[in-house]
């Protein structure tokens, strides 16, 4: 079951070919791990979504407040019998048809699609991991590179480059040729004491897993975080590199060209991670 504005349905038939997220990415999205019934992080996805509606220039609606929408997530939840469980929320904001580039209106339409998943905590994969540079496009260190909407054309044919070139992700580029994301996730680089990630304005997803991580390596005494950009050279210096997104939590990269890296850090992050999911 599908939600599409409120009223569930079958299937998303409800989407016509003139819909703008589909003509011209002109939408949306938040992914959202529910554990146990549970929406995790869900201010952060709030405001988030809030913030890149304002910058999108669409019209949000009186009613679509944080406790409106999570109660439209828990129904769909309850209607795929999930409302109990683990599971994997896509919420999708798109404009509503009309116009071409510039839309006839700013009006907006939603819907809300489950899947269930295995645990409710993170599990920290520790197998092979393996990762290379993805160079044949690059991400632009602007605003809208921050925001998650459809236009994912880079990430989808750099996931198809990993995978005809066996490899389990890439990292991007943006167009000073600094490291900026993976391809599902913020990168974090461990070297030494010092813990970096790249900042927003390099031009990587503000991602809400970025946000936690970031929030839990602020209260590590041991450690200082740097907001900086990573040049391609310190990944092969880096003692350790990560990836995060709230569906995986925290993802090892065990090896970039022939470095090989170890994950003790990430071990401890994971660990606070998990206790700040069962707390929640």
């Amino acid at each position: 079951m599908v939600n599409f504005n409120g009223t569930l349905v079958e299937d998303s038939n409800q989407i016509s070919i003139h819909n703008r997220g589909y003509s011209y990415g002109d939408a949306l999205f938040e992914t959202i791990k529910v554990a146990n019934g549970k929406v995790l992080f869900w201010e952060d996805h709030y405001f988030r979504l809030m913030a890149s509606m304002r910058i999108m220039r669409m019209e949000i609606p009186m009613h679509f407040t944080m406790e409106f929408l999570e109660s439209q997530i828990q129904d769909t939840l309850e209607a795929n019998h999930l409302e109990d469980n683990n599971a994997r929320v896509k919420l999708i904001v798109h404009r509503n048809e009309g116009g071409l580039y510039l839309p006839k209106h700013n009006t907006i339409s939603y819907s809300i699609n489950v899947k269930p998943l295995d645990s409710d905590v993170y599990i920290l994969n520790t197998n092979t991991y393996q990762v290379d540079l993805f160079k044949d496009y690059f991400v632009a260190p602007s605003l809208l590179s921050t925001l998650k909407t459809n236009n994912k054309a880079i990430n989808v044919v750099g996931s198809i480059f990993a995978n005809e070139n066996a490899l389990d992700n890439c990292l991007l580029l943006n167009t000073n040729k600094n490291v900026v994301e993976a391809l599902n996730g913020n990168l974090f680089l461990v070297k030494d004491n010092i813990i970096k990630t790249p900042p927003l304005t390099d031009g990587c997803l503000k991602g809400v897993m970025r946000t936690q991580v970031l929030n839990i390596i602020k209260k590590l005494e041991d450690f200082e975080l740097l907001e900086m950009s990573i040049s391609p050279f310190e990944l092969q210096k880096a003692d350790e590199i990560f990836i995060t997104n709230v569906i995986t939590g925290i993802q090892p990269i065990s090896k970039y060209r022939k470095k090989e890296f170890k994950n003790e850090v990430a071990k401890i992050l994971f660990t606070k991670l998990n206790t700040m999911v069962r707390l929640s």
